[in-house]
């Protein structure tokens, strides 16, 4: 069993979702509190290490049908070069380790951390089946990626960034099955069977409302009286130009550049959208930790 082939089994590039834990040290103001930061750090290391055991089961699962999808069809289990009963054993003791490590961490941040894994193999065996119920499932945990990061330093988090997250989310998801659904074409429902349920009429209406949804979550955010009681300053509200550029962009590549099937390489690989995200995260930070170190 080629170790190149465990790697990629482990989908490291997948890895780049649990930045989410980041989003509360962000915004509670302790970003360059270094305690908290090796905190957040080792919470994010061992998300990444649940994620891959969630990975690794899900993908034996999954198997029968990668091997119908063009790009799926290469993953490692898939193309059988790791055989499923040493795929599920490298997920149960992978799995086992992460979360001993997140109890040691933090008891509230291993019940998360076990949160998240009991529903990624719900959604591996069961949720994924389910119409509208399958998405809401991957973007709760991404609202778990980031109530993580928050109990791991024992801060408090906004419930509109919660809101945010889970909308953020969901654009994604609806975003990924519409481009399934149109790159497949027949052969949709064979890859994913959830896929009969939905069509791209009925995506695009989803992706509209969460669309919308998000931008106008995330300008309440900026100016709510928690946000400038929290940070002294309304100035964040100048950071909503980038979350629109940041969605209207996804949109061109889902839709004129049939992009869309894999979010995280979507954005890995975007130089726009990476200049971005940077200039967001830059603006914010500077918004937010100006007023802190200006006397």
């Amino acid at each position: 069993m080629p170790r190149s082939a465990i790697l990629m089994s482990l989908r490291p590039h997948q890895w780049v979702k649990n930045l989410f834990l980041f989003a509360a040290i962000v915004f509670s103001g302790k970003l360059f509190a270094l305690h908290e930061l090796a905190m957040v750090a080792g919470g994010f290391i061992l998300f990444c290490g649940g994620a891959s055991a969630v990975y690794l089961a899900n993908d034996v699962v999954d198997a029968p049908q990668d091997r119908l999808h063009p790009e799926k069809s290469k993953r490692p289990i898939a193309a059988g070069l790791i055989t499923p009963a040493r795929a599920i054993a490298a997920s149960v003791l992978l799995g086992a380790l992460v979360l001993l490590g997140a109890f040691a961490l933090r008891t509230e941040f291993g019940l998360t951390l076990s949160a998240y894994v009991l529903l990624n193999i719900a959604y591996s065996f069961w949720l994924k089946r389910i119409v509208i119920l399958d998405v809401m499932t991957v973007a709760m945990s991404f609202v778990l990626r980031v109530i993580a990061g928050a109990v791991v330093i024992n801060v408090p988090i906004s419930d509109w960034l919660l809101v945010c997250t889970m909308l953020l989310a969901l654009f994604l998801s609806f975003s990924k099955r519409r481009y399934e659904l149109v790159a497949l074409r027949d052969g949709a429902a064979e890859h994913r069977s959830v896929l009969q349920n939905y069509s791209p009429y009925f995506l695009d209406q989803m992706i509209a409302v969460v669309t919308a949804s998000t931008v106008v979550a995330y300008s309440v955010y900026t100016v709510s009286p928690e946000t400038l009681e929290r940070f002294g300053t309304g100035h964040l509200i100048y950071t909503v130009p980038f979350v629109l550029y940041g969605i209207f962009r996804y949109l061109f590549l889902v839709h004129q550049q049939e992009k869309g099937g894999n979010p995280t390489r979507v954005l890995l690989n975007d130089i726009p959208l990476i200049v971005n995200v940077v200039l967001w995260m830059l603006t914010a930070v500077v918004i937010i930790y100006w007023r802190r170190q200006v006397p």
